[in-house]
């Protein structure tokens, strides 16, 4: 057995699946989530997987009392932060709650981290921090900027990082900014389950294909796309959990490090294209109409992936098939 690592946010949708992986690759895991979008019984789902049921902590990376009694009983050698708001429409009606849960809870976790001497963290960023692309593929280089209250969240904690990377010696920090994660895990018993009205697409694409909702909105066909329709980089979320474990494979063996890299396959899919695929993996035909574009949304991205090669070793190895397939056995197994 390897290293214990936190996983904060660890029930939900990517860090359970890099539950897995940590697990797989050796590491005993304890996960930090207040469950305020996930369930608890992905751990017995996580346990079916893997064979080992991780530990788990009920609680908030904003309650400092809290992750000091975690640290103190726990002998962490690492965190994955994974504990942060993730829906780009709804922080532009809620940015108090983004910069109060985003990047409060960062500087909280920061500090108690600092506190106990762990100086080694993965934090789950976004291709968000682009802003609107003034060139393709995105390059860690591009220069930042944010159209929505989340990207700006994710942005402010990674100037908050580099800052504390630059005045404590020792830390050994990787920022990944990956594009869309979609899929689920191939053995269909954990994948992507939003409360209430998905606010993602393959979410919404796998319920309208199960019946769940009559339609799906396509928000903006004016785009300057091939076909009008938004295009992002699709990952599947097994490759994304795979990077994460290089990321900190990485963060181990170096003395002191600051690695920035994106995680993404280096591609990109329209609205349109991800609605016939996931047609073709269901066998179910997807209604949909097309409505005015949501505040803040761009209208391409997809990642320069040549880093994240170099640096760790790691590519994106599922295509489109497969990140419709898994998400339809996802959407299938009984709850």
């Amino acid at each position: 057995m390897r290293s214990t690592i936190l996983v904060t946010g660890g029930a939900g949708f990517i860090g359970s699946h890099t539950t897995v992986a940590l697990q797989e690759a050796g590491y005993r895991v304890v996960i930090l989530d207040n469950l305020c979008n996930s369930k608890p019984d992905v751990l017995d789902r996580i346990a079916q997987i893997t064979g080992i049921k991780p530990e788990f902590v009920e609680g908030d990376v904003r309650n400092d009392r809290g992750l000091d009694r975690l640290f103190e009983t726990h002998a962490i050698a690492a965190v994955m932060h994974f504990a942060g708001l993730k829906a780009v429409g709804e922080s532009t009606g809620q940015p108090l709650r983004y910069y109060d849960n985003n990047v409060s809870g960062s500087v909280h976790l920061l500090q108690a981290m600092d506190q106990a001497s762990i100086k080694t963290l993965v934090f789950s960023s976004s291709a968000t921090v682009y802003g609107d692309p003034q060139k393709l593929p995105l390059a860690e280089d591009h220069p930042r900027s944010a159209t929505n209250p989340y990207g700006h969240s994710k942005l402010m904690v990674e100037d908050i990082l580099e800052d504390l990377y630059r005045a404590t010696p020792g830390w050994r920090i990787a920022r990944l900014r990956y594009f869309n994660p979609v899929g689920a895990h191939p053995s269909g018993l954990i994948g992507e389950s939003p409360q209430g009205v998905p606010n993602n697409l393959m979410p919404y694409i796998a319920q309208v294909a199960a019946g769940r909702h009559p339609r799906l909105k396509v928000f903006g066909n004016d785009y300057d796309t091939p076909d009008g329709t938004g295009v992002r980089d699709y990952i599947h979320v097994m490759d994304l959990a795979h990077g994460h474990v290089a990321a900190l494979k990485y963060c181990e063996h170096a003395a002191q490090e600051l690695l920035t890299v994106n995680l993404g396959t280096g591609r990109g899919y329209s609205v349109l294209e991800m609605i016939r695929a996931f047609e073709h993996a269901s066998q179910k035909s997807i209604a949909y109409d097309i409505v005015a574009r949501r505040p803040g949304d761009i209208g391409a991205c997809w990642a320069d992936t040549r880093l994240a090669a170099e640096k760790l070793g790691w590519h994106a190895d599922k295509g489109i098939a497969e990140m419709c397939n898994d998400a339809w056995r996802w959407e299938n197994v009984p709850t």
